[in-house]
């Protein structure tokens, strides 16, 4: 996002005589793993007296990490946080949280009293009840799963696992600058896990690229993804996004991932994409 563009669209919507009330800013977007400049948004909304809120579904997890923490900074100042442990912390499916700044106020908007359910009368504090307290009201018990593992690893272990995925991607950027058959969707070092890239098959090097040259490259990732799966050996998803043709998007979200494995996934692209004829 870029603030000075929002506030543009806040002032010309004001002008129109609409009410514009909340800003969702992204912390570790799906496709390219970007986080958004929190502080200047934030600044923006107090300004003019909007709700804040950030999708931390995938990136939340690096507040756990000394080293990647500051990506976040200014989330703090958000009025509400969507978050997802399942994610980038490895909790079992499914464990995601929505967090507000105001307590009590997701209750209060949210809370249906049911009688039938939640009785009000019990012989202790009925303030502890989780049932009124969720939106989905069978899966009160998710957070458990996430103090379980919390408990179990700790906030350093946790951490750990966080800086691996993140060397991980750092080490494939690294790799793909170095190989010459490869080519990033983005010259930058990836803020997140996410590393998008195209495979240039021996085909179409050295041809001019224009409409017909991206035309033809649209269809390499999907071919190949079509030979990882008839092979078995790897998958790694792929997608276009607006004007750019298809390309491959590796997303490390598993520790247990090494270097080798990483080196295996490049050899294994041009092993199935290297005699590919358009």
């Amino acid at each position: 996002m870029i603030p000075s563009d929002l506030e543009n669209k806040i002032m010309a919507e004001k002008e129109k005589g609409h009410v514009p009330f909340y800003v969702s800013a992204t912390a570790g977007t799906t496709v390219y793993g970007a986080f958004d400049p929190f502080d200047r948004i934030a600044d923006i909304c107090e300004k003019h007296g909007l709700w804040m809120h950030v999708d931390a579904a995938w990136g939340g997890g690096l507040l756990l990490s000394k080293k990647h923490r500051p990506k976040l900074s200014g989330i703090e100042r958000a009025h509400s946080v969507t978050w997802n442990p399942h994610k980038m912390m490895n909790v079992p499916l499914q464990c995601s949280a929505v967090l507000f700044r105001e307590k009590g106020l997701l209750q209060a908007c949210n809370e249906f009293c049911a009688n039938y359910l939640f009785q009000p009368d019990k012989q202790y504090d009925v303030s502890y009840d989780t049932g009124d307290k969720t939106i989905q009201c069978g899966r009160h018990v998710d957070v458990f799963k996430l103090w379980l593992m919390w408990k179990a690893k700790g906030t350093c272990g946790l951490e750990l696992q966080i800086n691996r995925c993140l060397e991980n991607a750092e080490y494939l950027y690294k790799k793909l600058k170095s190989r010459d058959n490869f080519e990033l969707v983005f010259p930058n070092e990836p803020e997140h896990t996410n590393v998008c890239f195209w495979y240039i098959p021996p085909s179409l090097q050295g041809m001019p690229r224009d409409k017909e040259w991206n035309t033809k490259l649209h269809k390499v990732a999907a071919k190949i993804k079509a030979h990882m799966m008839e092979e078995g050996t790897v998958m790694v998803s792929y997608q276009p996004l607006k004007e750019k043709p298809n390309f491959f998007r590796m997303v490390f979200s598993n520790p247990a991932s090494r270097k080798s494995d990483i080196d295996f996934l490049l050899d294994e692209i041009e092993r199935l994409g290297g005699d590919l004829e358009f």
